[in-house]
């Protein structure tokens, strides 16, 4: 059974934004980073209000980067040959209450599933970035 590894660092490169910068600059650090509204709201992908309250004060914190998987899908047509097969993406439920996609490395396709406890890793893409990925957090979670 083939492992779930980081993409190569040739696949293409995100490209920020002035409002996602933050959170790219976060994952070079190996943080990751969402917005929170002053009301307590967690606020993910990046913008100008809290979608919750429509507050416009927003900043930017840390993440513990632990939380489960929500869904998932297994690829096995990939937009361009840069990208190794089979890969998992999936929608990630953090503890602070945001959602993000990302892919899971760790461990075989077979073995991801709803509820699986996962952490967040940054692995290089590019010259300067750094993309999150998320892997078990358990080894009995996950079997290699």
């Amino acid at each position: 059974m083939t492992m779930l590894r980081p993409h190569s660092e040739s696949i293409p490169a995100p490209v920020p934004s002035a409002m996602s910068g933050p959170f790219w600059e976060g994952c070079q650090r190996g943080e990751l980073l969402f917005q929170r509204c002053r009301n307590g709201h967690a606020v993910f992908s990046p913008g100008p209000i809290c979608r919750e309250c429509l507050s416009t004060d927003l900043e930017w914190v840390p993440s513990s980067g632990k939380g489960q998987v929500y869904s998932y899908s297994v690829v096995w047509r990939p937009p361009s040959p840069k990208f190794q097969v089979p890969y998992v993406v999936a929608i990630v439920a953090l503890d602070e209450g945001f959602m993000m996609l990302a892919n899971i490395i760790g461990c075989n396709h077979e073995s991801v599933s709803v509820s699986l406890p996962v952490v967040a890793e940054f692995h290089p893409v590019g010259n300067e970035m750094c993309l999150p990925y998320f892997a078990p957090s358990g080894l009995s979670s996950c079997v290699v």
